[in-house]
Parts: C-alpha cells; structure tokens; sequence
C-alpha cells in the first residue's frame, strides 16, 4: 500500500476552447502541478473545453432549460459537491455565479482575469486597456466573492503594451502568460500555501498587501 497522501483535486469551470484548462493539464501531466482533475462543468454543453477530459469527468447543462439562475447554479453547485473538490478553478467562465454559489465555496475558488486587476473588471479588456492608453496590462488570479472580478487579487504577470498593439495581439500575448501564471498559482494552492483570510490573500502565512508579480520570459 503507498504512503502518498491523495492528490488534492481540482473541478475546473469553462465555458469556451478551454485553453487554461489545456495549461492545467499540461501540467499535471509534466509532473509540475501535483493534483488531479476530478470534473470540468460548463454552461454550454458543446463547448471545447469539455473535449480535453475523458466523459466520466464531464458535467453540462444549459441554463435556459431551469427556471431561473439559482436553480441553475444551485444544480451546478450540488455536481461539484459531489466530486468534493478542494479547489473550484474558474477557466474561462464566463457566466456570473449567484452569491449563495459563491459563499458556498469561498476561500477555495479561484478565477483568472485578462486584466491588471482592480483595472477593467468585466468584458473586452484588451480594448479598454488600449483605450486608456495604458502602458502595462497583464493578467491576474483572484480569489472569487460575489461582486464580480472584486475578490482579492493573488497573483498577477505584467505584459508591456507594444507600439501598434492591436486587442487582438495583445490577446494572444496576455493569453500566453496565463498558461503559466494560473499553474503557478495553483500550486501554492494545492500545496497548501494559499488561503483567503478576511476577505485578503495570504500566502506561506503572509498576508498580500499587493498581489505577488510573477514575471515569465515571453
């Protein structure tokens, strides 16, 4: 019988091609995130994401077909249970969970965000990062509370905005740097660094005044 404690377990929530995903799994496979992933579930049943994992693994469901957004997020809420995560991974997500959702796994869900949060919270980033005229975007990892993209701010990684940048290229070059900021993040978290503290990050015991920068070669 091996002594090796259970690998702690992942569910990953996705709504499209499912590329963090795609990054978590590179990583477990590489033997750099130690954990598994237990189940992925999404709002759109045909999404590719869902395609990365086997169909055991697999939950969906359309939310038109409840009658409102808490019966949906309560269903969802119960298929995750019942793999009993320690973590709930936000990938591309992209649909608001209910409060009743959220504070049912707070301080263990956690989401990425393609902004240098608190900075352009919401939809189209890149644009509205291009429009302000900002010289820095990026990425970051939060903690997930009710109010959107408003949880406390773990980790993030700094893209400089090139001349001529367009919101496509500075998509692609942010999108890059997530694969490898959300493992990062992940592994403090499975290795039993991370927590959220009243309403703060804390890291190895240390509460994160400032979110931690991570910097990676492009």
């Amino acid at each position: 019988m091996s002594d090796r404690a259970p690998l702690p377990r992942l569910a990953v929530l996705c709504s499209g091609r499912g590329s963090n995903l795609g990054a978590i799994l590179a990583a477990i496979d590489a033997g750099t995130l130690d954990a598994k992933i237990v189940g992925v579930f999404s709002d759109k049943p045909k999404c590719e994401a869902l395609q990365l994992v086997p169909a055991a693994l697999r939950w969906s469901a359309k939310p038109r077909d409840f009658a409102d957004r808490s019966d949906f997020d309560q269903a969802l809420g119960d298929a995750i249970a019942a793999v009993r995560p320690d973590w709930i991974v936000c990938a591309g997500y992209m649909r608001i969970l209910d409060a009743a959702f959220v504070e049912r796994f707070r301080g263990r869900m956690l989401n990425i965000h393609p902004s240098l949060l608190p900075r352009h919270r919401g939809l189209d980033t890149h644009r509205r990062a291009l429009e302000a005229g900002d010289r820095e975007h990026g990425a970051s990892v939060h903690f997930v509370i009710p109010e959107l993209d408003a949880g406390a701010v773990i980790a993030q990684v700094v893209v400089l905005v090139r001349p001529g940048e367009t919101p496509e290229s500075l998509a692609r070059r942010v999108q890059a740097q997530e694969y490898r900021l959300y493992p990062e993040v992940l592994r403090w978290a499975v290795a039993g660094r991370l927590h959220e503290r009243d309403a703060t990050a804390v890291l190895d015991g240390h509460t994160l005044f400032t979110p931690r920068r991570l910097e990676f070669a492009e």
